[in-house]
């Protein structure tokens, strides 16, 4: 059975009991600051289980991108090295909330395994939960008394917490949970052995495929567990093992989820899988990595130097690595597997087909960014290997090392290698001390506190009145406390507010809270999860009270008016490039608006004055806001509204319209009644922030209305300066070609003046054994002075040392100049000889062994430097 009938049989199976298939949330986590990246089919929901909203459909199914390569679940490092782990890969799950339990999870997941997909029941295993007396929790004698009617006893096994009791994190949903096991040795390797005893001991070819998480419990801050209110089902099956378990394979890389892309690689790189483990690894590295690159950039997330971005970044420099040193590449070559994953993914995940294109050029850029980087590590190694040769080391230390990953991104298992190859090694302790400093710099930076819910009065649902208005009568339902770098701060959740939360580019609303006793100030307003948090710098004395909620309407106002004029900017960049344009970023606030779109090429002056004049056009029409609220996600679609890829979208969403034939958007966010109200838009940058992403910022109203008078303002003033000229441009034009001249004649002056100083000093050339030697402090216009002198005196004076000590626009510069057949036959090097002269003048420097400067800042020490320098090749 093909891979891809694999997963439509999961997902028909289900159907089949009354299941409801739901789409891949995105594997970039948004509104909850547990997660970075979705590590399991559970996350989309949490909120279900958590009993803070109540879900729609008390049975799904769904295949989810997961990542695993951060926090709690991180595998990045097997990934490769064995034959089963991987860094994002597809979670097969059926879902109960509340609903069914044990019993049909268990009976259904034996009739899937062994009746449809036809897996020999004589190679399964089950466990069960063995209890666990920190949290005073008993074996789930439930869930082995309902396996016990389906399988042996001896095929029963009571796992550890560790094993058996599934968690998302340090907090949240969790439960015991009961996994199935299969056995893919061969028959003899099982003759000899039981299975049973292999099960859940790292053994390549005894493995989990499926795990039932009966959800119970709540982890909360403290460590204890709260039951939830109801009890609900979550399972989740590899994709990637199951494929391998039904095709018979010892590795999930010989499955033909992934046999199609090595072929690929054996094809560019002229080697053969399964010849040399080196050689494998790198491969089964590359093909694993590509998907979750590619997936993860599909949902919105580009490879960046920050927190998500910079995962996915090092996760493509891993792959990139594993390709230059053990296959070969020196060129891009990750971005050629983009229309075979389109084709084999794309079915499922439509995202990964339809950004096909947009998806290759980002790896490709940042495939050909790092392979320079690669190249320049290695040539500061090179340096490094030259320098520890004169010195006779043999140990690079920790400090260059990590200086080497942390500044070129050089991992430091290339470095060893390189190192290795050369008689060299790494201290790898002390780069492990330079890495857990910068960990620790890090981690004290983000860290925070967050304590658990209190409950004030009853949740019966948060209601979110901020589009209709700024103010509300509200209490609060529950508030936590947290402490981070800014202090001691609460989080409220309001049973209506009128706060918009940030979401979808736009910031959260600020404003305050009054009762008759207080007034307090909210500082911020986000989401988590599906909740609506409000950010306060003091907890109200009285929490039970009942609370004016009011919106800075002045801020609110400024921040409307640049989310509708980013919605108008999107469709005139539409207009202008074409529809390939699609939103990779937005940030809406009260004083400005930025918006990164997917193209691959600066914008002209004319194209941007194109997009500013359509803008303006539409808001000088005063075109009124259509809001469509509550409409049925397909209908939407028809209407042809905009959709951002990485958004999870319900069934039901709002619809955002200025003028139907030009802006149509699924929007959350808050918009102005008429366009006209934003007066005005000026685009005020324009630039490149990542492979094939732009960025325009820009603003309205007030601030759009400043930006001009400001302008007009300084052109006024340079006219005053101008005297008042007819034509500004051609004045300005004059006045910059007069400046070129002027400075054509200074240099002109500069050079008849070196070539004195030079003639000069040729006089002062003295012959000493072999050598003609000139030490010399003098005074010069300018370091090209320097240089061209330096140049000149070494073509003019056979085997020359020179030299130059000079003072230059009043601080102190050297130049030393060799002769190469000095420096071959002598082992002189210039550049040894100013760093060590260049302490007279408290700098450095450096340069070739034939010639090297130095700089500094000790003007005095200009002498020394010349009686250093004569003692130093005195002995020649």
């Amino acid at each position: 059975m093909e891979a891809k009938k694999i997963r439509s049989t999961f997902i028909e199976f289900f159907q089949s009991k009354q299941h409801q298939f739901v789409p891949s949330s995105p594997i970039v986590v948004k509104n909850d600051p547990t997660l970075m990246f979705t590590n399991a089919g559970m996350n989309q929901f949490k909120d279900y289980f958590l009993g803070n909203e109540i879900a729609k459909a008390t049975r799904v199914a769904n295949s989810q991108k997961c990542l695993r390569v951060s926090g709690k679940h991180n595998d990045l490092e097997e990934v490769g090295v064995d034959t089963y782990h991987h860094t994002m890969f597809e979670m097969l799950g059926n879902w109960s909330f509340g609903d069914y339990f044990k019993k049909e999870a268990i009976e259904w997941a034996w009739e899937l395994l062994t009746d449809v997909y036809k897996l020999p029941k004589d190679r399964l295993y089950v466990s069960v939960f063995g209890g666990d007396a920190s949290d005073g929790l008993d074996k789930d004698i439930e869930a082995f008394d309902l396996w016990k009617n389906i399988v042996p006893e001896d095929r029963i096994i009571f796992g550890s917490k560790k094993d058996n009791f599934w968690e998302m994190g340090d907090t949240g949903p969790c439960g015991p949970c009961s996994e199935i096991h299969v056995d893919l040795r061969s028959d003899e390797e099982r003759a000899t052995e039981s299975g049973f005893d292999l099960v859940n001991n790292d053994h390549p070819q005894v493995i989990e495929i499926w795990n039932l998480v009966f959800m119970q419990f709540n982890r909360l801050s403290d460590g204890s567990l709260k039951e939830l209110p109801a009890k609900h089902v979550d399972t989740g099956m590899g994709f990637e093992r199951l494929v391998r378990a039904i095709q018979e394979k010892s590795s999930n890389y010989d499955t033909d989820i992934f046999t199609p892309f090595i072929q690929i690689l054996e094809k560019k790189s002229g080697k053969t899988y399964g010849e040399n483990e080196k050689i494998d690894i790198a491969m089964r590295v590359i093909v694993d990595h590509i998907r979750a690159i590619a997936f993860t950039i599909a949902d919105g997330q580009l490879p960046s130097n920050n927190k998500a971005g910079y995962v996915i970044r090092r996760i493509l420099r891993r792959a990139v690595r594993y390709g230059y040193t053990f296959l070969g590449f020196q060129k891009p070559f990750m971005f050629d597997l983009m229309p075979l994953l389109a084709e084999n993914f794309g079915e499922i995940f439509p995202e990964v087909a339809a950004q096909q294109d947009f998806i290759a050029k980002v790896i490709q850029e940042e495939e050909a960014s790092f392979l320079r980087t690669l190249d320049n590590g290695l040539k500061i190694l090179d340096q490094i290997q030259v320098e520890m040769a004169s010195k006779s080391e043999k140990i690079i230390d920790g400090k260059t090392a990590f200086e080497l990953y942390d500044t070129f991104g050089f991992p430091l298992d290339l470095t060893s290698l390189i190192a290795r190859e050369n008689g060299l090694s790494i201290d790898e302790k002390g780069f492990a001390e330079e890495m857990a400093k910068q960990k620790n710099r890090s981690r004290a930076a983000a860290e925070q506190e967050t304590g658990d819910w209190i409950m004030v009065s009853d949740e019966e649902g948060v209601e979110f009145i901020g589009y209709d208005h700024l103010e509300a009568e509200s209490k609060i339902v529950k508030y936590r406390q947290i402490k981070d770098k800014k202090g001691d701060r609460y989080q409220l959740v309001l049973d209506k507010t009128p706060f918009y939360a940030e979401s979808g580019g736009q910031v959260g609303d600020q404003g305050f809270l009054e009762s008759k006793a207080e007034k307090i100030k909210v500082l911020d307003t986000k989401k988590e999860n599906d909740l609506i948090v409000h950010f306060v710098d003091k907890l109200p004395s009285n929490p039970s009270a009942t609370f004016s909620a009011k919106v800075n309407a002045e801020k609110r106002r400024l921040t409307i008016n640049n989310h509708t004029a980013t919605h108008l900017l999107q469709a005139a960049l539409k207009e202008v490039l074409g529809d390939h344009i699609q939103q990779k970023g937005s940030l809406v606030n009260e004083s400005l608006l930025r918006f990164d779109f997917a193209h691959f090429s600066k914008l002209t002056d004319e194209e941007i004055t194109k997009v500013e004049s359509i803008v303006n056009a539409k808001i000088r029409e005063n075109i009124a806001l259509y809001e469509q609220r509550n409409v049925p996600i397909e209908a939407a679609k028809q209407q042809g509204a905009t959709a951002l890829f990485g958004e999870k979208y319900g069934d039901f969403v709002r619809v955002i319209t200025f003028d139907k034939d030009f802006s149509v958007e699924l929007c959350g966010g808050c918009h102005v009644a008429s366009t006209g109200v934003i007066g005005l838009f000026k685009i005020v940058s324009e630039g490149s922030i990542s492979s094939g992403v732009r960025r325009i910022e820009a603003i309205t109203a007030d601030a759009a209305e400043s930006y001009i008078n400001e302008q007009l303002t300084l052109v006024k003033e340079i006219q005053e300066l101008l005297k008042s000229p007819k034509d500004v441009k051609k004045a300005i034009e004059s006045l910059i070609q007069e400046k070129n001249e002027l400075k054509k004649e200074i240099e002109g002056l500069h050079s008849l003046q070196a070539n004195a100083i030079k003639d000069a000093l040729l006089n002062q050339v003295e012959a000493v054994g072999v050598t003609n030697q000139l030490f010399a402090t003098v005074n010069l216009p300018s370091a090209d002075a320097l240089k061209k002198i330096a140049f000149e005196l070494k073509n003019e004076v056979e085997n020359l040392i020179c030299v130059i000590a000079a003072e230059i626009d009043g601080k102190p510069q050297i130049a030393v100049v060799i002769n190469d057949d000095l420096v071959s036959s002598k082992g002189l090097n210039a550049g040894n000889a100013v760093r060590e002269l260049a302490k007279e003048i408290q700098g450095g420097g450096g340069g070739q062994p034939f010639f090297a400067t130095a700089g500094g800042k000790n003007l005095a020490g200009l002498p020394s430097v010349v009686e250093k320098a004569k003692i130093m090749f005195s002995q020649l």
